[in-house]
Order: structure tokens, then sequence, then C-alpha cells
């Protein structure tokens, strides 16, 4: 019986000892913030700020900035916030946080704070559009501009406190190239204006629609999404989707690869630089297979065509552009790769490196992998190779040949794009930054429900001030450009009825249009 009691009590000793060296721990747990507040950010000029964090549960935290000091106390569940008085433009400022640990944020500016979001538009870089603005680039000296890139990612369950990554970076002609190009030049403009400095946080991904940038409770007024929404809190029907969209890809790919006639697994090699084409067909370049009367046909295309260059470009390194290409490429010149591109959207520019051009004959090899729809390469777009002395033009015949013929491939689910996943992971954990406003380019991605875009955009925008407490912040946006195929007489199209919808946007108070339809893509 005495050893039953000793063995009972030592076991709740034991445990008793393990729960005062937890409180312990939990006791002394560090103060920390989040990712947006840290080195080198920009707080909100001439209105109140809010610095917030985590710390233990009722401890008492102290936060320094600009010669005054706030108190407040942690709550039970160790969040924390303070409230600091209007700062006027300038800085840099230190702020310190003292709790169980002292945290130094350094090199703080105050001046204007923009959000900046919507679909690639916003999203492409100052790298994708480099050969345009070399001399921008070069001059990009903006220690006042600060960048914060919120990292891709979504959540169905609950809204986010913190991003998962990022961090503020000042503009320099080496840290611009990753920059939204959007942001970049408007951030230049508004220097140029105001003279103050001005705090960018890109918060967009490439291909969304807009419901997946609404909170749960407003998507509740559009049924659809909000099912769908739903829907998506399922993680094992997220994880058994995400299996079979690999699964189906993989197998087309590896297919594709193992039975294309001139890939090097089926025993040939259509890259190399001496090949008899005499069987292969003619077509002009740019444009589209069914333009050499096959239709739209899917799978491996392979292109070649040969172009001479004088004798003084010799082993010279060169510039190759090759417009846009549906959906994949693979380029070779003279049986050396030079340079692949896995979708249909980014400009083909290659870079030849020195000893792979010669003088007199030279051949170029494109193989082309067209998942679904038409295949081929895009008009209107430069096609050229460029030497130090030369530029050839890529136009014009080509030869071609299928390497394989393969049922189009259906697309993948894109499931970060489901009603409510971007709000929770890459807006929501924004919403305690005080701002000036939001710059918004977005659109593409709605053109099929284009009527239901009259009430969700400004359901957005509404749902996003709401949020952010703030009133009625200028919300400025770009209408689409005119970007698909011309045609000869007037028909319907989606894309008018959605720029249609984003002129009655401004109905709202505060809100502004950039239209762009004269600017082409």
């Amino acid at each position: 019986m005495s050893r039953t009691i000793n063995r009972y009590l030592g076991k709740r000793i034991a445990a008793a000892w393990l729960i005062y060296f937890l409180y312990l721990c939990t006791a002394n747990a560090d103060v920390h913030l989040p990712r947006l507040i840290s080195d080198g950010m920009v707080l909100q000029r001439d209105i109140p700020l809010t610095i917030w964090g985590w710390a233990d549960a009722f401890e008492e935290i102290i936060v320094a900035i600009n010669g005054a000091s706030y108190e407040t106390i942690a709550t039970k569940e160790g969040s924390w916030e303070v409230q600091l008085l209007p700062m006027s433009a300038g800085g840099p400022h230190i702020l310190k946080i003292i709790g169980n640990n002292t945290l130094t944020v350094k090199d703080i500016l105050i001046g204007d704070v923009w959000i900046c979001s919507g679909q690639s538009n916003m999203e492409i870089s100052m790298a994708r559009v480099s050969p345009l603005y070399q001399k921008e680039i070069k001059n990009a000296y903006y220690p006042t501009i600060r960048y914060f890139e919120v990292y891709k990612t979504f959540d169905f369950q609950q809204e986010r406190d913190d991003v998962q990554d990022g961090k503020w970076e000042a503009v320099t002609p080496e840290s611009v190239l990753k920059f939204s190009a959007v942001a970049f030049f408007f951030a230049t403009e508004l220097i140029d204006r105001y003279d103050i400095p001005i705090g960018l946080i890109n918060t967009s991904l490439g291909g969304s629609p807009a419901e997946a940038w609404v909170s749960e409770e407003a998507l509740k007024s559009f049924p659809a999404h909000y099912k769908e929404l739903l829907r998506f809190k399922d993680d094992e029907l997220i994880g058994q989707i995400s299996e079979n969209d690999n699964k189906r890809f993989s197998e087309w790919y590896e297919y594709a690869n193992l039975h294309d006639e001139g890939h090097k697994r089926a025993g040939k090699d259509w890259s190399k630089e001496k090949l008899n084409t005499s069987g292969w067909r003619a077509i002009d370049l740019p444009g589209y297979w069914e333009a050499g009367s096959d239709g739209p046909l899917n799978g491996v295309v392979w292109y070649r065509r040969a172009f001479n260059l004088p004798r003084s470009e010799q082993g010279k390194k060169g510039y190759l552009r090759m417009g846009r290409i549906v959906d994949a490429d693979s380029v070779f010149i003279n049986g050396h790769y030079v340079g692949h591109t896995t979708y249909q959207y980014p400009p083909r520019r290659y870079y030849v490196n020195p000893g792979i051009l010669k003088a007199g004959k030279n051949n170029i090899t494109i193989r082309v992998m067209s998942l679904r729809g038409r295949g081929g390469f895009v008009p209107d777009k430069p096609y050229s190779l460029e030497t130090e002395n030369t530029i050839v033009d890529l136009k014009g015949a080509w030869r071609y040949k299928f390497g394989i013929i393969m049922p189009p491939l259906a697309p993948q689910t894109f499931i970060q794009w489901k009603p409510g996943g971007l709000f929770n992971a890459m807006l929501a954990p924004c919403l305690k930054t005080q701002i000036k406003g939001v710059i918004w380019y977005q659109g593409e991605s709605n053109t099929d429900g284009a009527i239901e875009y009259r009430t969700l955009f400004p359901t957005l925008i509404s749902n996003w001030r709401n949020r952010w407490d703030q009133g009625d912040f200028p919300f400025l946006f770009v209408q689409l450009s005119n970007y698909m195929e011309r045609k000869e007489e007037p028909t319907e199209s989606n894309w008018a009825m959605l720029r249609e919808a984003q002129f009655k946007a401004l109905s709202l108070t505060n809100v502004g249009m950039a239209v762009t339809i004269d600017l082409g893509e």
C-alpha cells in the first residue's frame, strides 16, 4: 500500500514541477513584433498610429519613439497595442519596445504608406520590364522609398495576424529589379511631387480574382463565392485536389517528353546543329499553329530556321528576343541550349553566351509545348537576335514539325485564388497598419463575371475601408487595357463589360480610375 502511495505522490510531484517549469518559461516570454514593424519601415504621417505585438499574459510593455513613451499591459492572450500620437513627415527614428526583453527598430521614416494590390499587373517586377527602363533602373537611388513585399500564401480558416515573411527595403538599382513596376513608378511620382518618404506594401498575386481579396463576412453577399470559401475550409479536400492536379500534370509531361519524336529520350535530337528538315512544313512567324492549317492541336512542336551573321560577330555574345510563346519553350542555337520559359506570359529574353554564334550560317531551334487552346508565337512582339553590331530579324519563314500530339491538359485548380483566402493571409495582417490609401490593378480574372463585378468591386473597396477603419481613404485603380484580339466589327466583349463595371465604381467617394485603353497591353 505504501509503495502505491509513494508512486502516486511521486507522479503528482513530478507533474507539479513540470507545470512550474512551463510557467517559468511562459512567464518570461519575449516581446515580439509583426514583420511589418521592422527596420526600415515607413509609418503614416499626421495621424495616430498603432504599434502592436505579442508578449506574456499581463506583461507590462513600454513603447518609446521620438521623445515620447507609451505604456500598456498585454492581454491574457498575450497581445498588446499602443496608440502613438501623430508625427510629421521625416526621420529616421528609432522605436524601442521594452518588456521582459528590449527590442529596437531602427531607420524608421514617417511619410505616406500605400497598399499595392491586385493580380499580375501589380505584381510584375521592374526586372520584367527592364528593357524599357534601363535609365530609370540605373538611376534608381531613392533611400526614402521603402518597399515591403508580402509573402504569397492563402488561408481559408481564419484571418492571420502576421505575414509569413517579408522585410522593408530601400530602392537601389539592385533592389528595384524585384519591386512592382507600377508601385515603383507611382512612388517616384509622389516623391517628385511631395518630397516625403513613401512606404509601399505590395500584397498582390498573379491571376487572383477580386473575390479572393474579400473578407468572409463580406462574401456572404455573394452566395456562390461564400459557399466556395466554406468548401475550401476542408484541408483534406485541398490536399486531395493538389495531389490529383500534380499527378495529372506529371503524367502529361512525362508522356509528352518520353514520346516526343524530337526529344533525346526518343533516340533523336532535333535540337542538334545539323538536321535534315526537308520534310518539315513551312510557316510564317509570329503566329499560331492554326495559321499552318493544323488547328488548335496540343503537344510538342519543333521550329527551326537558319540565319547568317557577318564575320565580325564570330563568337560574340548575343541577346535573343523571342516575344511571347504559348505555352512553354526551350531554345537552342547551333545545338547549344540557350534558355527556357515554363509558361506563356513572360517575355522571352535570352542571353547567348560567347562562343555559340558563328560567322556565316547559324541555326536556331525552339521546342514549344502547348497545353491547351492555340499554341504558337504571339504577334506584335519583338523577334530578333542582337549582337554587338548586328540585329537579325527572326520574323518570317520558319519550318516546323510536331514531335507529339497530345490531348489538351486541363488547367490546374488554382486553390490560392479561391474566395477569401488571400484576404485572410495577405491582407488581414496589414489592417492595423495606418495607410494613406490603396492602388489596385486587377480585373482580367473577373472578365467572365463582368456583371457581378459591378457589385463585387465596390464591395471590396467598402470592405477594405470598413476593416481599416480610417474612413474613405483614396482607392486608386487602373481600368483594363485594350489587350484582347482586335475585331473589325463591333462585338460582345467581356473585357469591355468589365471596364464598364470598373467605371461604375467611381460612384464611390474618393475613388480614382486611370484609363489605359490607348496603351495596348
